[in-house]
């Protein structure tokens, strides 16, 4: 029942040894490489070498570190602490740790943060997809509102009031006012563009063109902006992005044009499907009375606006340069609506509760809330990329018609949502992974 000798204490190698060789004590470097080992936390780390055998050198360190913790006078205490040492040739690393108890904590907030990051990223998803659900459902409220009003009234409300409330908002957020001719020329330009040509010829093209052509036509500038952020910012797509727009085209016609049209368009007689299309809206003489002319200025207006976007901000603050646009854009157009149409604003006390709601959903999500995100987005990031998730926005359209106004969505028109999400998909991912393989 005798206990076991002691170990012989382990002398270091003669060449090693000095008489008068200090005792060197220091935090290292070597503290995270022990802690790593040892699966515990850190709390002092000594590193020592000297003449001394190594045994000794240890108990120098493990005095070392006792006095360390007690610093301030008073030893912290804990049950669970404990130093340890490990012998490097001449060198001794001791880390004075305590065990946490489970050594799978360390997994547990990694995993941890990789939950937060998930939740982060899909709530940036959402806030990237909110402006083309916003319009799209505002596209529903106007269905509602329009034959009570018109386009040119919806347009000028949905301009003047909601910038004015966007910039008022970022007045109370402390972000700047422009300041100086450049910040208020950019913003002049950006108005006549994107607010008043934009708003304007949709206005014109709504009133002179079938739903599904014009929302084809309008949906369809994601096209326009790929190829002007290629010739002035040098983005580019990978084939699967170039293939992905094509797609988004194609279930834009699914989503949007009569089941005639289709037909027509896959025969190959595209006479016939446009007159499929354009059946019971009026013809005009030139092209200047022509619906579909005016939805395509709608369009490339638009498309030059987003692309433009960039180069405003480089003298105004994103925000402020949406607000400010929509609200001096749309003061054309409203004075226009005055002049020309004094009946809408004779039959205004007429409006229904519900009509007015739209109205307001219209000015102050669709457009305040809506551009402000979009165009805060575009001066960001990818301007392709942002443009192509434009196709959502006629697929929330007749979600929405289908949920509050009865509309119908035959197997066509859901292929074409399907079509439509895959193009989107191969833009936003594929496409840039390719495209990070070229530059590689």
């Amino acid at each position: 029942g005798r206990k076991p000798p002691p170990p012989p204490r382990r002398s270091l190698p003669p060449h090693a040894r000095g008489s008068d060789s200090p005792l060197r004590l220091g935090v290292t470097s070597s503290t995270r490489e022990s802690n790593a080992r040892l699966g515990c936390r850190s709390r002092v780390a000594v590193c020592a070498s000297s003449s001394e055998d190594g045994a000794d050198v240890a108990g120098n360190a493990r005095s070392e570190a006792g006095s360390a913790r007690g610093a301030d006078g008073e030893v912290e205490e804990s049950p669970e602490e404990s130093l340890e040492c490990v012998l490097v040739g001449t060198d001794v690393a001791c880390v004075l740790s305590e065990d946490e108890g489970d050594p799978l904590d360390g997994a547990k907030e990694t995993r941890d943060d990789d939950s937060t990051s998930s939740i982060l990223a899909a709530l940036g998803g959402v806030a990237l997809v909110a402006p083309f659900f916003l319009w799209g459902t505002s596209m529903v409220a106007m269905k509602e509102v329009l034959p009570a009003t018109s386009p040119l009234f919806v347009a000028s409300v949905r301009l003047v009031p909601a910038g004015a409330v966007l910039v008022a908002w970022a007045v109370s957020k402390g972000r700047p006012m422009p300041s100086g001719d450049m910040a208020w020329l950019a913003i002049a330009i950006f108005a006549l563009v994107d607010g008043t040509a934009f708003q304007g010829c949709l206005a014109e093209g709504l009133q002179r063109t079938s739903a599904g052509l014009g929302s084809v036509i309008i949906d369809s500038q994601p096209l326009t902006v790929a190829v002007l952020a290629a010739i002035i910012y040098g983005e580019s797509l990978a084939p699967a992005g170039v293939f992905g727009l094509f797609l988004g085209i194609v279930g834009l016609l699914m989503l949007e044009l009569p089941k005639e049209a289709l037909a027509q368009i896959g025969g190959g007689d595209l006479g016939g499907a446009l007159t499929a299309v354009t059946a019971g809206v009026d013809d005009g003489g030139g092209i200047w009375d022509s619906g579909e002319w005016w939805m395509l200025l709608a369009a490339q207006s638009m498309a030059v606006g987003t692309v433009m976007v960039r180069w405003v901000c480089k003298y105004v603050d994103p925000v402020m340069a949406t607000g400010w646009h929509m609200a001096l854009g749309g003061v054309p157009l409203l004075a226009y609506s005055i002049a020309t149409e004094p009946g809408v604003y004779e039959n205004l006390d007429k409006l229904t509760a519900g009509d007015v709601g739209g109205l307001m959903y219209t000015s102050l999500l669709g457009s305040a809330l809506a551009y402000g995100a979009f165009f805060y987005f575009a001066s960001k990031g990818s301007l392709t990329k942002l443009s192509s998730l434009t196709f959502l926005t006629p697929m929330f359209a007749a979600l929405f018609g289908y949920l509050l106004l009865g509309e119908t969505l035959d197997e066509i028109q859901l292929a074409g949502a399907a079509v439509t999400i895959v193009g989107i998909y191969l833009v936003n991912t594929r496409a840039s992974e390719g495209q990070e393989e070229k530059e590689a």
